[in-house]
């Protein structure tokens, strides 16, 4: 342990101020002499139990999920040091024979019709406003406000109301049965009806609910959309023809559906290979990956200026109901996160300092902003794009191993 004495010293020599010496350069025989004797014994045994804990776990292939309860046995100054430690560690990990397994990649194309929508939409957004008096009529923009409120219980529904919104009649972008309620109102106009929602809803809360709506219209207006042609495609973008225009959305709606049926064909690949292993999962790991995802619920929530409580009622669950429901998918993220390293071990998958510097030059040449920068830097997001890297190797060594002929 001499080694670890020196390696002390030499740190607590930074701080210590010796005469005709700058600091950290003054002879280690000199700093011991002129430190504290309490504080050299305890910066050592945390270098010493840190050092021996580390071997130990190395030694025993263990892999600690808290930190350790340590008790001192015996210590003998810079010459005997025995200590327990225990700790909570994740159990053997028993993985099917993942090479042997098989699963084929879908394909995708894009249809005309989604290519059409999307130049209609670009259409309307191009399209001349000119305010009418006459009633409204399906493809006309209304700007109304609106309330909702519970047809037996005549409460506010929130979530429910509106002021100033525009809105096109036949866009179908409201719940199904509103717009054309709509239809015959002119500028000045109001009507109360009744809307029953979804059995599916977004949210649970208005699943199946029947809403009272009042509803009061202050403008009308036609819309004229522009041809589809060259000149519309130039003031859609950097582009000389309609053609253009559409085979770059072609190429964008295809990546996009490319890149889900990725994350599909992953999704399922692991989920077959975590549901055939084995794994004693510690409840300390799923507690806190519970606790991970409420918290980005919240934050969520925050930035769309929601409550907690706002956002419970609307699930209709309690708080511990709540956390009882993240119980069950937190649980299969840990497991499959405790097969993936399992895996990377087996295959001997490694991340090398320039795989790793690369991507973290990447994400510091998206995110500008010096604030995220600084954050990037941290050793725990450190650790956290390290752990995303060699997630991504396994990953794709299995797509490997499952598109393999």
């Amino acid at each position: 342990m001499s080694d670890v004495k020196t390696e002390t010293l030499k740190r607590l020599g930074k701080q210590v101020r010796l005469s005709g010496f700058r600091p950290g350069k003054a002879p280690i025989g000199l700093v011991e002499k002129n430190v504290d004797s309490s504080l050299l014994q305890n910066e050592f045994l945390d270098a010493a139990v840190n050092r021996l804990y580390a071997q130990a776990l190395e030694l025993e292939n263990l892999r600690p999920v808290v930190q350790p309860k340590v008790t001192i046995v015996k210590f003998v100054p810079f010459t005997t040091l025995e200590f327990i430690a225990e700790v909570e560690t994740i159990g053997s990990v028993t993985l099917p024979d993942y090479a042997k397994m098989r699963l084929a990649k879908k394909t995708t194309k894009v249809l005309e019709t989604e290519v059409d929508d999307i130049v209609a939409n670009l259409q309307l957004r191009q399209a001349d406003k000119t305010e009418v008096t006459r009633p409204a009529k399906a493809g006309d923009e209304v700007t109304l406000s609106f309330k909702g409120k519970d047809t037996k219980t005549l409460e506010l529904v929130k979530g429910a109301d509106g002021d100033n919104f525009p809105l096109v009649l036949g866009s179908n972008t409201f719940i199904p049965g509103f717009e054309p309620n709509l239809v015959g109102l002119k500028a000045g106009g109001k009507k109360t009806f009744d809307i029953t929602f979804p059995k599916d809803y977004g949210v649970a809360a208005l699943q199946n609910r029947q809403v009272t709506f009042d509803v009061t219209v202050s403008k009308v207006q036609e819309l004229t959309k522009p041809k589809a042609d060259d000149a519309f495609a130039a003031k859609a973008g950097p582009f000389k023809t309609l053609e253009a225009l559409k085979a770059d959305i072609r190429t964008q709606l295809l990546g996009e559906k490319q890149a889900e049926l990725e994350r599909d064909f992953e999704n399922e690949l692991l989920g077959k290979i975590a549901a055939d292993s084995k794994v004693a999962i510690p409840t300390v790991l799923i507690d806190e990956e519970v606790d991970r995802t409420e918290q980005e619920v919240r934050q969520n929530l925050a930035y769309r200026g929601q409550t907690w409580s706002e956002f419970l009622a609307e699930l209709g669950k309690t708080e511990a109901e709540y956390r009882d429901s993240l119980k069950g998918p937190s649980e299969l993220r840990v497991k499959t996160g405790l097969v993936l390293t399992e895996i990377a071990d087996r295959e001997q998958i490694t991340v090398t300092p320039e795989e790793f510097e690369i991507r973290l030059q990447l994400l510091k040449g998206q995110y500008k902003d010096p604030a995220v920068q600084v954050e990037l830097d941290k050793p725990e997001n450190k650790r956290s794009i390290l752990s995303r890297l060699l997630s991504e190797k396994t990953i794709a060594r299995l797509t490997q191993y499952a598109t393999a002929k």
